[in-house]
């Protein structure tokens, strides 16, 4: 691939795992009024990865794959889907979709962190400034309103930051896995087996099984998208961009799905954006700033420099 395209497709990818995957936490929501949240991301997932499968097979991609390609798809389908998110939107009955979206804002934190323990990666100053700036982001959001805790909230809240754990994990190991050579491949075997492991997993806590065709049109169309867009595009983004940037990278688009989400919430559902929910997310998006840049800060290179003479 040359390099003008691939830049374009990151970019691309880029756009889609910020703007569509700061879209699926409302389409989550709707869903999830009405569908049980396993069989809500078995069906999801199922469905997409039979699609991604078809669409390879037309497109005649590899689709053979080794037995430790095979395991691999496992695992990071178990962490990135069936925890990830499968456990994700069960919370999420408990858990507003916007406060849950500010909580996933901390996966930098999480993925820079366990890459200085399990890989030994020196953590640059400017990606502790750009961390550093996302939770100040955050924390400003979440203190407009006063939080009323319940039991139920504390435990959704408790797992949230769990599946933001296992999330990052998977991230760093996808990252360097044997995984089936063409990243669409990847995406289709990683959503099948997460989509299996699903059902079961709602077969095993005696989910109420409803057919789509009951559900409301608003929870058929917002299914539709994250079938399509939120997993489908989005998730092939994701594996695609973990191959071809820095994971900490990748993990910025925690920092901006809050944001995203703010904004379809006063969209759809007419919710109130106040000036410190504006300056929050401009401090959000300058966290992504320095994580993403390059640039080398000026006041710490003098600073090194100072220490060498």
């Amino acid at each position: 691939m040359s390099k003008p395209r691939k830049g374009i497709l990151i970019i691309l990818s880029f756009f889609a795992i910020y703007v569509i995957w700061g879209s699926t936490y409302l389409m989550n929501k709707i869903v999830v009024t009405e569908v049980a949240p396993f069989l809500l991301a078995a069906i999801r997932f199922l469905c997409a990865g039979t699609l991604i499968m078809i669409i390879a097979k037309v497109l005649k991609l590899p689709i053979r794959i080794t037995k430790a390609q095979f395991f691999n798809c496992i695992i990071a389908g178990f962490l990135f889907l069936f925890y990830g998110n499968g456990i994700f939107v069960w919370a999420l009955k408990y858990v507003d979709s916007g406060f849950a979206a500010l909580i996933v804002a901390t996966q930098p934190l999480f993925v820079i962190f366990l890459m200085r323990i399990l890989q030994g990666k020196k953590i640059q100053p400017k990606s502790l400034m750009g961390v550093g700036l996302g939770l100040i982001g955050m924390y400003l959001l979440i203190s407009q309103d006063t939080l009323v805790l319940t039991k139920e909230s504390t435990i959704g809240i408790a797992v949230i930051f769990s599946c933001v754990l296992g999330i990052s994990f998977a991230s760093i190991f996808v990252s360097r896995a044997n995984l089936p050579s063409h990243f669409f491949v990847s995406t289709g075997y990683q959503m099948l087996t997460a989509g299996t492991l699903l059902l079961f997993g709602s077969l095993a806590l005696g989910e109420t099984w409803t057919s789509p065709l009951v559900w409301s049109s608003r929870a058929q169309i917002a299914m539709v998208l994250l079938i399509l867009f939120g997993s489908i595009v989005a998730f092939t983004a994701f594996n695609f961009l973990l191959k071809e940037v820095s994971t900490e990278k990748v993990a910025t688009s925690a920092y901006v799905n809050p944001v995203i989400a703010l904004l379809l919430g006063w969209y759809v559902l007419d919710e109130n954006i106040s000036t410190q929910s504006l300056i929050a997310a401009g401090v959000l998006l300058t966290g992504v700033y320095f994580i993403n840049s390059k640039k080398k800060i000026v006041i710490f290179s003098r600073f090194k420099k100072n220490l060498k003479h």
